[in-house]
Order: C-alpha cells, then structure tokens, then sequence
C-alpha cells in the first residue's frame, strides 16, 4: 500500500510529514476519528436524557460518574497487567459496544415509566465512556508515536477528533427524527469496531516508525509484550512520581477552572437569553466558533507552535491566558467577555494544551501510559469537575458573583502557569535522558513494577 501522504508535497512540508510517517497518521486520524464521531452520535441523546431527567439531578450524575471511573480503573488495570495491547484494546472497546448494545435493547423493550431511570444511567455511563475511549487511544498514541514525532504531529491527529465530533453531530441531527434511538446506538457501535480495525492497523506499523528520519528513538524491544505490574499501579505510581503527580495538578487545575467558566458561562446565557431555542442557538454558536477555530490550529499550527516554543512555554500558553480572560472577566462581567473567552480557550485547550499534554506521557514506563494515564484521565478530571462545581456553588452562595468566581479563578490560573513550567522543563530532562541512555518506545527489559522516576 503507498504511503497516503507524498514523501516531501505541500501537505507534507505544511505539517512536517517525515517520509514513512503518513500510513500510520492516516490510521491514527481513522482511529480517532472513529471514536469521537461514535460518542458524538450518543453525546446528543445523552443530553435530552439528561434534560429529561431533571437538570436539579444532574450533580449527583456528576458524582456518580466519579465513582463509575473509580470502578471501572481497577478491571481495565487488570486487562493491562493480563494482556498485550493487541488485546486488552479491543476487548476494552467491545465491551463498551456491548453496553451500547444492551442499552439499545432496553430502550426498544422497556415500558415508559423506566426511561427516566434508564436515561440517568445512560447519562453516567457515557461521560465513563467518553473519557475512558479517548485516554486509550491517547495511550496507543504515545505507544506508538516517540516523543520527536508527538511535537511534530499530536496537533494534526488532533484534528481527525475534532472532524469526528462533527460529523458525528451532524449524523445524529440528520437522522434523529427519522430514526430511532437504538437506531443510532447502532452506529455508535460500528464506529468503535472501525476505531478498533484502525487501532490494529496503526499498531502494525509501530516498529517501522522508529525507522523514519525525526523519529528521535530506535526500537530495541517488542512494544506489544504484556506490560505486567499491580491492578493498583495507575493509583500508586502516579503518587509516588512528582512528574505523574504534577500532570495530575495541571489536569485537575484545567478542569476546576474549566467547570468555574462553564458554571460563568450557563449564568451569562441564562440571564441574556429568556427564551429556550435562543440559549440553545446561542451554545451551537459558540460550539461551532470552537470547532472551526480548533481546525484551523490543528490542521496548521499546533506543531509550528511546538517547535517553535518548545514543550514548557506551548503548555503555559493556556493557563497565561486563562489569567488574563478571568482577569477581563472580573472587570467586564458581559456576554461578549464570556463568548469570546471561553471560545478562544476551548478551542486552545482542544488545538494546543491537549496535544501537548499528550507528549509529557511519551517520556514515561509504559506500565505509566496506560494505567497513570487512564486514572489520570478519567478520575483525576472528573475530580476537577466535582471541585470546580461545589466551589462555584459555595462562592455563589456567598454572593459574590462574577468578580468572586474570576478572584478564585485567577491564582488558580498562576498557579498552573507555574505547574506547566515546571512540566515543560521536566518533560525535557526525561528526553534528553532516555536519548542519552538509548530507551526505545518499548522500554529495555528493566522491570515494570519499579516506581515511576521522579523528574
């Protein structure tokens, strides 16, 4: 098969393409594709459910995903100890397509009066999936990709996520009049046998991506033996490692602060906007300012910004910003601040901080890519949603308003400046160390089960 992407054309050279690299970008852009369009065919089902559900309940939702991720931890860690990532992969994806399935059951059989409840698990299940199918994929990513490759292309694979999400948006609001909830569970579950093709296809061409010119790393072992360790390794090496520990902090104070706009933002909307359908034009405007402006940065920029800046100064862009739209905030409280604030800020979340972040797991154990990763990914954030909620809840029960929220916001925000910083830098001592010592993307033979290394 030919490599998709011609070894030096204009595409090529815009993205920086090494020769040999654009097969596996191909599949890595299916694969997420494939899975961000699965979850944004539910996503909309999920919120009506929701809605339907009782907006006062949707806290406790919140709270029952947390537990849902605490859970669900364990038996994934478990796949990751027992198996290769040829197995552990699939079987993880197929289980949550057999979840699709039984729910799409239940809903065709099951009377009206159990869909309140089905809707509330549904809800919870779903924020489970989407962060769970995202962290793994991101964890085959940094399997397979080395760390040079991750700064030059995590950006532009990025963008297949953000294509996903919209185009499994628009299927659901194309057909959802037309066709039945289990009708679109269905795709659903199809997209994430595709996503899981596509994963194969991706993992069979790890080796030779060490190969190419830029790779930065040569392979000396076999990425796919099983990876071994404790079930409770995600939980005990993330605390015992101050690197692990400190992509905790910087993903805990994106989300405190993320819940703290979101909250801003529901408020803002509400007061300017009475009617339903305005609210709801309104939200769809800032999404889809978002989703083009995130395109854009993906597709063109993202890798230019890393190279150029290098890993520390490309993280702490965010949380600089954030300090300076919290700041705007507090003095102008106003739906124009709000809109363009929170789009800017997605939209640099989703091009820039995301994909960067991705790169800090390139430099860690592989036991560390998927079970740190996963627990990070999932009870870490959803932990920074629960944070960010009832502190919003309390600083509006003092009645303190716009300027109390921007108050709290903004030495959060500085304090994960620093935290980024210090990532960054950190980030580039355990490269430069495992180039020095010859570390392959699979590591040496050393054991598994030792501690994280401390930065």
């Amino acid at each position: 098969m030919p490599d998709p992407v011609p070894a030096r054309g204009p595409l090529a050279r815009l993205i920086d393409i090494q020769p040999g690299e654009g097969r596996a970008l191909a599949w890595a852009w299916a694969y997420i594709f494939s899975i961000l369009a699965a979850y944004y065919v539910l996503r909309p089902i999920r919120d009506q459910m929701g809605v339907a559900g009782g907006i006062e309940n949707l806290p406790w939702l919140f709270t029952a995903t947390l537990v849902g991720m605490l859970c669900l931890n364990l038996p994934f860690a478990y796949l990751v100890k027992r198996m290769p990532r040829a197995r552990f992969v699939p079987i993880t994806y197929r289980f949550f397509a057999a979840n699709i399935l039984a729910f799409a059951l239940v809903l065709s059989l099951a009377p009206p009066g159990w869909n309140i409840w089905i809707g509330r698990v549904f809800f919870v299940w779903l924020s489970i999936f989407n962060l769970f199918v995202v962290s793994i994929f991101w964890a085959t990513i940094v399997d397979v990709f080395s760390n040079a490759q991750g700064r030059r292309l995590f950006g532009f694979i990025a963008a297949g996520a953000t294509l996903g999400a919209i185009a499994g948006s628009a299927t659901t609001a194309i057909l959802a009049r037309n066709v039945p909830t289990w009708g679109l569970m269905l795709c659903a579950v199809v997209l994430l046998e595709v996503a899981v093709f596509c994963m194969r296809g991706l993992a069979a061409l790890s080796s030779r991506l060490h190969e190419v010119p830029g790779s930065g790393e040569t392979p000396t072992g076999d990425q796919d033996r099983t990876i071994g360790g404790s079930v409770l390794a995600g939980v005990t090496r993330t605390f015992a490692s101050p690197y692990l520990l400190n992509i905790s902090l910087f993903l805990l104070l994106f989300s405190v602060t993320s819940t703290f706009l979101y909250f801003e933002q529901a408020g803002i909307a509400k007061r300017s906007f009475p009617d339903r359908g305005a609210q709801t034009a309104f939200f769809a405007s800032v999404d889809l300012a978002v989703n083009v402006l995130t395109l854009g940065v993906q597709l063109f920029l993202t890798g230019r910004i890393v190279n150029r800046l290098g890993v520390a100064l490309t993280l702490a862009i965010l949380p600089a910003f954030s300090i300076l739209g919290f700041a705007a905030l507090a003095v102008w409280p106003t739906i124009g601040v709000i809109v363009a604030f929170q789009v800017l800020r997605r939209a640099g979340n989703f091009a820039i901080a995301r994909p960067i972040r991705e790169v800090l797991f390139t430099v860690v154990p592989r036991e560390d890519r998927y079970k740190a990763k996963s627990f990070i990914d999932t009870v870490v954030y959803r932990l920074g949603d629960q944070v960010g909620a009832w502190s919003f809840t309390g600083i509006e029960g003092l009645g303190l308003g716009s300027t109390g929220i921007a108050g709290a916001a903004i030495p959060l925000s500085a304090a994960w400046l620093l935290n980024s910083l210090w990532l960054g830098r950190a980030q580039d001592r355990r490269r430069t160390a495992r180039e020095a010592e010859g570390v392959d993307r699979a590591e040496s033979p050393a054991p598994l089960s030792r501690a994280a290394p401390s930065a």
